[in-house]
C-alpha cells in the first residue's frame, strides 16, 4: 500500500450507489490503537477470570476480503473481513472470527478461552446460528468447490470463502447491516445466513471444577473435577510439595501425576502442615473445539474459534487450609446475563466467612457455599481483593465486557487489522475508537497523523527536485 493517504471510489453491494472512503497504511492504525489504548485502564499484571484452556496472542488478519458496514445513518464503513491467528502459549495456533465488530484489535493482545457467558455471545439468542456457520464454513470446510457449489458462487478463492463467512457472523453476532465487497464472498454470505441453524455451546477444551477448594489440615481437599476433550492430561503438583507435603492423590488416596476427562482428584494435606495453600496446574495437548469464545482482559476484539492445530491447554486449581476459623475458597466468573461478576465462596472452616464488597456484607456460614453476583457497568474496570484470616488473600481484576456497541447503541468503530481498514462515505467523525479508553486524545491524534503526512509529503518533494550531487 502507499505510504501516502489514498482517496478513491468503489461501487457498493446491493446497488447502494458509488461510496467514497479513504485508506491508511497499516502501520499508522496500529500506532493509534496503540496510544488510544495505553490512555485507558491496563490489566498485565492482574490475573483475568478464565477458567482455563488455551490461552493465545493475536496477530492479526491473515485471510480476508473487504466488507461493507451500513449505518443507520446513511454513512458507511469499509472493513477488512476474515480470518485472525493466534499462537497459543506452549505451542499451537488458533484461527478465529471475529464477533464483536464494533471494537478495535489490538495487536499482540492476549486472549483467553472463555465460555459464552462471560462474552456477547451469553445473551445473544443466534450465538447457535454462529457456531453452526463456522462448522459449515472455511476453514473448517476447505473444499472450496464444493463449498461454491452449496453457496451458488461462481468460484471461491480463500479471501471470498473468509470474507463471506465473517459477514454472516457479524449478521448474527452483532446485528449489522453488513455486505461483502466481493459478489461472490456475499453470495456466500447469504447463503450462510438463510442456512444456518442452532447448534449448542462447545465444551471447554481444559477446566477444572471447581477451581478453588478449602479445608483442614489431616484431609483431602475437593474432588477436584477434570472437564477436557482432549486424550489425558499432565497433573503437576505444587511447587513446594516436597517441604509442605502435599500430594495430589484420587480417591482412593494413591498419588497421580495424569488423569482424563471425568477424574476427581484430592489435595492430600498433612495433618501437621500449617495453614497454607496450594496450587495443582494440569496441562494437555488437543484441538480446541470450533465455537470457543476467546476473550481479552484489555478490550480487544471478542473472537470465535474457527480453527485450530493441536495446541497447549492448562488450567489451574489452588487449596488453602487451616485449623481453624473461617477457610475460604473463591472463584469467579463473568457472568453477562446478570450484567456483573459471579463470585462464589465456599467455606469448610468452623466459623462463620464475612465479606464486605462494595458496600455490602456477605456471610457464609461453616459447611455452606454460596454464589454473589456483584453488578457492574459494561465497560467497568473493577479490581478488588477479598481477604480472610491466616493471610488468605484472593484478587479479581477486569474489564466487564458483555455487549456488542451495536447493543449499546454506540457508533461504528473499524477492526485494526492488516491493512488498516478504511472510512467509506463519511468524515473522520463516522469512526470512533473511545471504547479503547482514549477519546479525549483522539483529535491530538488525528492533528499529529495529519502532521505527519504533511512531513512526509514535503519529505518527497525535497528529495524529488534536490538536484545531484545536493546535500539534504
Amino acid at each position: 500500500m502507499s505510504s501516502a493517504l489514498s482517496v478513491f471510489s468503489a461501487l457498493s453491494p446491493r446497488g447502494r450507489g458509488a461510496v467514497r472512503f479513504v485508506a491508511a497504511t497499516w502501520a499508522c492504525g496500529l500506532v493509534a490503537a496503540g496510544v488510544l489504548a495505553g490512555a485507558g485502564p491496563a490489566f498485565a499484571d492482574e490475573t483475568p477470570q478464565t477458567q482455563g484452556g488455551a490461552t493465545a496472542t493475536i496477530g492479526g488478519l491473515k485471510t480476508y476480503g473487504d466488507a461493507v458496514i451500513h449505518d443507520a445513518g446513511g454513512s458507511d464503513v469499509q472493513v477488512s473481513a476474515g480470518l485472525f491467528e493466534m499462537s497459543v502459549d506452549g505451542g499451537g495456533t488458533l484461527q478465529t472470527y471475529c464477533v464483536d465488530l464494533q471494537n478495535p484489535t489490538q495487536r499482540d493482545a492476549k486472549y483467553h478461552e472463555t465460555a459464552w457467558s462471560g462474552t456477547s455471545l451469553g445473551t445473544n439468542k443466534s450465538a447457535g446460528r454462529i457456531r453452526w456457520i463456522l462448522q459449515n464454513s472455511y476453514p473448517q470446510v476447505n473444499d472450496l468447490a464444493a463449498l461454491s457449489a452449496k453457496a451458488g458462487t461462481k468460484g471461491l478463492t480463500e479471501s471470498d470463502a473468509a470474507a463471506g463467512t465473517q459477514v454472516a457472523i457479524w449478521r448474527y453476532s452483532d446485528g449489522a447491516d453488513v455486505d461483502a465487497v466481493d459478489p461472490q464472498a456475499e453470495k456466500l454470505a447469504d447463503y450462510l445466513q438463510k442456512s444456518a441453524r442452532d447448534v449448542a455451546e462447545p465444551q471447554a477444551s481444559l477446566t477444572l471444577d471447581p477451581p478453588a477448594v478449602s479445608g483442614h489440615p489431616g484431609e483431602r481437599l475437593g474432588p477436584v473435577t477434570v472437564h477436557t476433550n482432549a486424550n489425558g492430561v499432565t497433573l503437576t503438583p505444587p511447587a513446594d510439595a516436597t517441604t509442605t507435603g502435599v500430594r495430589i492423590v484420587d480417591k482412593d488416596g494413591k498419588t497421580v501425576t495424569s488423569a482424563a476427562d471425568g477424574s476427581q482428584v484430592f489435595f492430600d494435606v498433612p495433618e501437621r502442615a500449617a495453614d497454607g495453600s496450594a496450587e495443582l496446574t494440569v496441562q494437555a495437548s488437543t484441538t480446541v473445539p470450533v465455537g470457543r469464545a476467546f476473550t481479552s482482559e484489555n478490550r480487544s476484539q471478542t473472537q470465535i474459534l474457527a480453527g485450530s492445530s493441536e495446541s497447549t491447554v492448562s488450567a489451574a486449581a489452588d487449596a488453602d487450609w487451616a485449623k481453624t476459623g473461617p477457610i475460604p475458597a473463591l472463584s469467579a466468573r463473568k457472568n453477562c446475563a446478570a450484567g456483573g461478576v459471579d463470585i462464589t465462596a465456599a467455606n469448610e472452616g468452623d466459623e462463620t466467612f464475612t465479606f464486605d464488597l462494595m458496600g455490602v456484607e456477605h456471610d457464609i456460614d461453616a459447611g455452606t457455599s454460596r454464589t454473589v453476583t456483584i453488578p457492574f457497568q459494561e465497560d467497568q474496570a473493577y479490581d478488588f481483593t477479598i481477604t480472610a484470616p491466616h493471610g488468605y488473600a484472593k484478587r479479581f481484576a477486569g474489564v466487564l465486557d458483555c455487549r456488542t456497541q451495536s447493543d449499546a447503541g454506540g457508533a461504528v468503530t473499524q477492526t485494526l487489522s492488516e491493512p488498516s481498514p478504511a472510512t467509506v462515505g463519511g468524515t473522520a467523525a463516522d469512526t470512533n475508537l473511545a471504547e479503547t479508553g482514549g477519546s479525549a486524545i483522539t483529535p491530538m491524534i488525528t492533528v499529529v497523523a495529519l502532521g505527519l503526512v504533511g512531513i512526509g509529503a514535503t519529505a518527497l518533494i525535497l528529495l524529488r527536485d534536490r538536484k545531484p550531487g545536493q546535500q539534504g
